[in-house]
């Protein structure tokens, strides 16, 4: 999930980042490069507000020729892909659980895009929901 950023130079210097498609995700750097390391802080922590709204992640827009991007980790990434799936088929986390036979704060931990877990935990509760991970190498 590559995102597509803004980068605008203020006129007191540096550089302010912002998204289009995540607009709560707004951070600045003296460089384009600090900026855009700045930006990935901005881009994950941004996840939060979705998270907490229980509302879904937009997908990324496609950039424009030249345009800087931000990735997400793939780890985020999967748990976004999950959470948009709940989100869409309306399924709480109590539900997922059910569905996975585990606890449902084993479904709270693989949501938090905090909580490192395991890409097949992931997988699997995309496969309860009726969906399948696909994974490539480019």
């Amino acid at each position: 999930m590559k995102f597509p950023v803004k980068l605008s130079k203020e006129p007191e210097g540096g550089y302010t980042v912002t998204f289009p498609d995540i607009p709560e995700a707004i951070t600045c750097g003296e460089s384009i490069e600090d900026a855009l390391y700045h930006a990935k802080d901005a881009l994950e922590s941004a996840m939060d507000f979705y998270l907490d709204d229980k509302r879904p992640v937009p997908a990324p827009s496609k950039p424009k020729r030249g345009q800087h991007t931000v990735e997400l980790p793939a780890s985020v990434a999967a748990k976004v892909l999950l959470l948009n799936e709940m989100s869409d088929q309306k399924v709480r986390p109590a539900e997922l659980a059910r569905r996975l036979k585990v606890t449902p704060q084993e479904v709270t931990r693989l949501i938090d895009w905090r909580h490192t877990s395991k890409i097949d935990g992931i997988a699997g509760a995309l496969k309860a929901l009726g969906k399948t991970l696909e994974m490539r190498a480019v």
